[in-house]
């Protein structure tokens, strides 16, 4: 793979990095300055006291204030991206916009009708993880409500709409799998594109399947890499890590990733049926913490629903509940 080279911000944009959990230590906010004073932010990254903080030191070093902001744009609902958007809303009665889907999504997260934080484990049970370990992934996912505690109002974006931002027009195009409704933002004429973790340059976004969501999530993450990497991109701005500058080549690279994580899955099938925890510890190992483990787990389950959709694999619930996935031969 190829290494990513320092890559200086254009005139008329920063990057702020705002702290978020480890292991990724960071997200990455971007400012980008209009023509009238005003600015528009990116992801403004997870709520905390620490990070409203960083907020008002990183605008005052750009010598801005709050009431300089004209809108804040959202790539997805994740809470290291949409968190402090309704906070912000708060302060400035600025619009937060984001696709519909994205806010969807949000509600059905953390809405006051949500039940994913008991859905969650009990499907995770299903596929052969011990209780011990369900147990712990509720309580986990209610941390994260102070994160993005309030939802902002959203003035929706459409996929193929035409956004300014930063006296640049910047094209949002709709994709799938890491987060359904995801936008990445490209703007042709300097080719190129904010994109959200779409496609980061280190490390593979988390592809996760969750009852009540998207049903095929790595077909829509692959879909997506399709369509993204047709673009004439020269530099991307991703969610994590540092700006980078082969960003087709990229996509390439993720696809063939996840080909050889389905090879590898398959292979371990074929040797004898087994669940989607026992798959997981094979690809991920057992020593993950809480939150890394959901990630693990939900991702496993969408290499296998990939599997089932290539109709190489079927899926049989045993007389004990847990789910099995067996070869089709």
């Amino acid at each position: 793979m190829k290494q990513t080279k320092s890559i200086s911000m254009p005139v008329g944009m920063h990057r702020v990095k705002i702290t978020m959990a480890f292991p990724l230590r960071w997200v990455n906010s971007y400012v980008l300055h209009e023509p009238d004073g005003t600015i528009t932010i990116v992801d403004p990254g997870p709520r905390s006291a620490e990070t409203e903080q960083e907020w008002y030191e990183a605008l005052a070093g750009l010598n801005l204030t709050f009431q300089d902001i004209k809108q804040v744009v959202l790539t997805h609902h994740h809470p290291d991206h949409l968190g402090l958007s309704g906070w912000i809303q708060q302060q400035t009665g600025a619009p937060v916009r984001m696709s519909t889907r994205s806010r969807q999504e949000a509600d059905y997260m953390w809405g006051p009708d949500a039940t994913i934080n008991r859905l969650l484990p009990e499907y995770y049970g299903r596929h052969g993880m011990p209780e011990d370990k369900t147990e712990q992934i509720g309580g986990h996912m209610e941390g994260f409500n102070s994160q993005i505690t309030p939802l902002p109002v959203v003035t929706p974006i459409e996929d193929d709409e035409w956004l300014v931002m930063g006296g640049k027009k910047w094209l949002a195009v709709e994709t799938g799998g890491h987060a359904p409704g995801h936008l990445s933002f490209y703007a042709p004429d300097s080719r190129e594109i904010l994109c959200g973790d779409a496609v980061l340059p280190q490390i593979s976004p988390n592809i996760s399947l969750q009852p009540g969501s998207d049903d095929q999530p790595l077909l829509s993450y692959m879909e997506g890499l399709h369509r993204l990497g047709a673009l004439d991109v020269e530099v991307a701005y991703p969610g994590h890590r540092n700006p980078f500058n082969h960003f087709a080549d990229r996509t390439v690279h993720l696809l063939t990733h996840h080909e050889e994580r389905l090879q590898k899955m398959m292979e371990r099938i074929r040797e004898a049926p087994t669940n989607a925890y026992d798959v997981c510890v094979l690809m991920f190992g057992d020593r993950l913490g809480t939150h890394q483990l959901r990630f693990a787990m939900s991702e496993t389950l969408a290499h296998l629903q990939e599997l089932i959709r290539r109709e190489v694999i079927v899926q049989k619930q045993q007389p004990d509940g847990v789910f099995l996935f067996i070869e089709n031969t």
